[in-house]
């Protein structure tokens, strides 16, 4: 009996993510030994003479995260050739729990308190991407290759020991260990908090652990080895977040990407996550490069095709027809007397992690404090659109908003309209008739300003900071700023031109293209298509030149002036 219908049965009875992987594995990791024999020696040579030159590790960790694999092992082709001595860094096992781990692939959670990721999970993570890597000859590390006895005991026991109110703030040795354990809990259970979750505690403390594993491993790693750079994805969860930690602190270059918006394009920042370097990056990259003619109406043909994601691979909803905004406003039952003021959430579990508080302690006071203020302003309506990722994402949130805002407020107040997130209606269409737009920290912060729409921010949004919107420090200020709703007008000439240039920044220069991607449906979202290794070479790719230059010298991850728009 061949080896897949033999285990068919096993391989079926698994959790969901094995079946994907057993439906994907022909396609989901690429093939390099074709291009590498097409090479004619020139991958080769090129390995041989990188040999020395500064060291870069792929340390996404997770080999069952397809993509990155990848994405890093393109990444690591094209260091190469660009005289980097590229080695991995994988998990073979080590940790007892992982970004990969979520709760629903768990219908007995006690199975995963009890056991971890070890029986299902783990079983096909490590050898697919060590294969990959194996494929092109770069040296593999493997968790456990760092970690002692001593090191499991002492990490098992202080997982154990350390008080539940203690955990989220624990530190070791300067690591913020209990910081990213705490984020690792969230994300498993797709919730803004722990708080009447079954096996709440126990997750959490299997978290903790695999974030000190991860944090004794990689520093052990990263001192029998000295590392230029470490490039991974995200830069939170465990491992991610605990990577970044100990690469700092050793003083690594950090180099964090994910998956932009539009279709074969990648975010990649330094020193940290994306999420919270776009908030702080030097205007000076954006503000003094207007735009001409050709690249407004790319612009603004890209933000009409946002609507329905025709150019993205990240899309949380498309609406299966054309709205009309009055029809859409009358369907509502909101009055044509009154302004309207929408308001955007975000997943609650996604707004803690990846947008610190500001205003607010967290999102769902933000909101409920908002609802209590507009029930004092009868001659305002409040739009609420809940984000559609709430049961389209993933992980889908286990922790709806509107549950939530219910146990505090039971009866909202008349003049408040709530789109759930299963709704059909279009967010563009929804802000299309408002006055203003209130966020905490959604991404669509950026798009609304850039049609003229004023845009008060109360959280972390990507476009705070960018002098565009309404920015509030404090519950003070941000009832200040909404005493002064309706806004007499929309975005002036000079500010609705600063907005375009920062989303044309956002979309086209941050988000670098990369040829040799392609997307496809399924998993995983994309797939390498290079035809030869000289694709990979200087001058064939601004994308990649930007990203191989930003690991290497620390230049910004931006496409220069002349690439602009380029694809």
């Amino acid at each position: 009996m061949k080896r897949g219908i033999r285990h068919f049965p096993r391989i079926w009875r698994a959790t969901r993510l094995a079946r994907r992987w057993y439906y994907a594995r022909r396609d989901a990791y690429p093939d390099w030994r074709q291009t590498v024999a097409a090479s004619a020696g020139g991958w080769q040579r090129a390995q041989d003479a990188s040999a020395g030159g500064p060291r870069v590790l792929m340390a996404t960790s997770i080999g069952s995260y397809a993509h990155g694999i990848a994405l890093e092992s393109a990444l690591a082709a094209a260091l190469t050739v660009r005289g980097a001595e590229v080695h991995a860094l994988l998990c073979d096992g080590a940790l007892p729990a992982c970004a990969e781990c979520e709760a629903s692939l768990y219908p007995n959670l006690e199975a995963f308190t009890r056991r971890g990721p070890a029986a299902d999970l783990c079983r096909n993570c490590y050898w697919p991407a060590e294969r990959v890597y194996a494929q092109l000859g770069i040296r593999v590390h493997r968790y456990s290759d760092y970690l002692t006895p001593d090191d499991r005991a002492a990490a098992g026991e202080l997982a154990r020991q350390t008080p539940l109110g203690e955990i989220e703030r624990l530190q070791w040795q300067g690591l913020a260990v209990g910081e990213h354990a705490y984020a690792g809990a969230l994300r498993f259970f797709a919730s803004g908090s722990l708080e009447g979750e079954p096996g709440g505690e126990a997750v959490l403390r299997r978290y903790l652990e695999s974030a000190l594993l991860t944090a004794r491993a990689t520093r052990a790693l990263f001192r029998s080895l000295r590392f230029t750079s470490a490039v991974f994805t995200h830069g939170i969860y465990v491992p991610w977040g605990i990577l970044g930690e100990v690469a700092r602190s050793e003083r690594v270059a950090v180099s964090t990407w994910n998956v932009a918006y539009r279709k074969r394009r990648f975010i990649f920042s330094h020193g940290d996550t994306y999420h919270h370097t776009l908030m702080n990056e030097p205007i000076e990259l954006w503000e003094n490069r207007p735009l001409d003619d050709q690249q407004e109406r790319e612009l603004m043909q890209y933000l009409g095709s946002r609507r329905e994601g025709l150019f993205d691979w990240i899309v949380f909803h498309r609406p299966t027809q054309q709205q009309d905004a009055d029809d859409t406003r009358q369907k509502l039952g909101l009055r044509s007397d009154r302004p309207v003021i929408g308001l955007l959430t975000n997943v609650s579990w996604d707004a803690q992690l990846h947008y610190p508080a500001n205003a607010f302690p967290n999102m769902l006071d933000w909101l409920v404090r908002t609802c209590r203020y507009f029930a004092t302003r009868p001659d305002l309506q409040l739009l609420i659109r809940v984000h559609p990722a709430e049961i389209s994402g993933f992980p889908p949130s286990r922790q709806p908003i509107l549950a939530e805002l219910k146990k505090q407020i039971p009866e909202l107040a008349p003049n408040i309209v709530v789109v759930p997130p299963e709704s059909g209606m279009s967010s563009y269409t929804l802000m299309s008739f408002c006055n203003a737009a209130i966020i905490y920290g959604t991404k669509m912060g950026v798009e609304l300003s850039s049609v003229g729409l004023p845009v008060v921010v109360a959280g972390e949004a990507w476009i705070r900071n960018k002098g565009i919107t309404r920015d509030a420090s404090s519950p003070d200020e941000y009832f200040r700023l909404l005493d002064q709703l309706p806004f007499p007008d929309r975005l002036g000439p000079e500010l609705l031109a600063r907005a375009r240039r920062y989303a044309y920044h956002f979309f086209f220069n941050r988000m670098l293209p990369l040829t040799f991607v392609e997307p496809k449906a399924g998993y995983p979202v994309f797939r390498l298509k290079l035809e030869q290794l000289d694709d990979l070479l200087p001058g064939r790719s601004q994308g990649l030149d930007t990203i191989c230059d930003g690991i290497l010298r620390g230049t910004p991850f931006v496409l220069p002036d002349a690439a602009r728009g380029a694809v």
